[in-house]
């Protein structure tokens, strides 16, 4: 059985990141669960060859750890832009045309070309199928005559999170999507 990744957050509710089962273990064996939210799942360990009873561990799929985390400034975090999490944000669909389309037939596109002074950021990219890239080429949507259709934008903790699990429970979307504050975020719409 594959069991799910667990939501981490901070004692105050802070998302941190995804773990695995066994991490989540570590943590509730060491007593360091400040509190949970969520359903939970049961693992299973060995059996005590005095007793004969096999032992096992109840986990919730969100768990607040105690103690310090090394994510100490996490309000100015930059979160990593990667094709994957940009697709996803964009919910690949092109910018320009607004199709869908699978991740191999997805460019990004750099709304103000490098050419011009644009830069590699979130605020800068976005998904666009390979005929608009390369029908806009090295120009602006404006000089392109092409209209964006979404406005690009920068995910916050919250919505990372969202973007880098592909397998996120209801109870962790919710939580996670409560913390979503930006009025463009396309993960608001899923």
């Amino acid at each position: 059985m594959e069991h799910p990744l667990i939501l981490q957050l901070d004692v105050s509710g802070i998302p941190l990141r995804w773990i695995d089962f066994e991490k989540a273990a570590y943590y509730y064996v060491k007593d360091l669960v400040a509190w949970e939210l969520a359903e939970k799942f049961t693992i299973y360990g060995g059996t005590s060859r005095l007793t004969g009873e096999q032992s096992y561990l109840d986990i919730s799929t969100i768990i607040a750890t105690k103690g310090k985390t090394k994510e100490h400034d996490l309000f100015n975090e930059t979160i990593p832009l990667t094709r994957y999490a940009l697709f996803k944000r964009d919910q690949n669909i092109c910018a320009y045309c607004g199709e869908r389309f699978t991740f191999s037939s997805l460019t990004r596109d750099h709304v103000v070309p490098l050419s011009q002074g644009g830069k590699t950021a979130w605020t800068n990219l976005v998904t666009a199928c390979k005929q608009c890239n390369a029908k806009k080429g090295n120009k602006t949507p404006e000089q392109a005559g092409m209209e964006l259709i979404y406005v690009p934008y920068a995910p916050c903790r919250y919505e990372w999170l969202l973007l880098q699990n592909r397998r996120i429970l209801a109870d962790q979307m919710e939580y996670l999507k409560k913390g979503i504050k930006n009025k463009h975020s396309r993960a608001l719409l899923s």
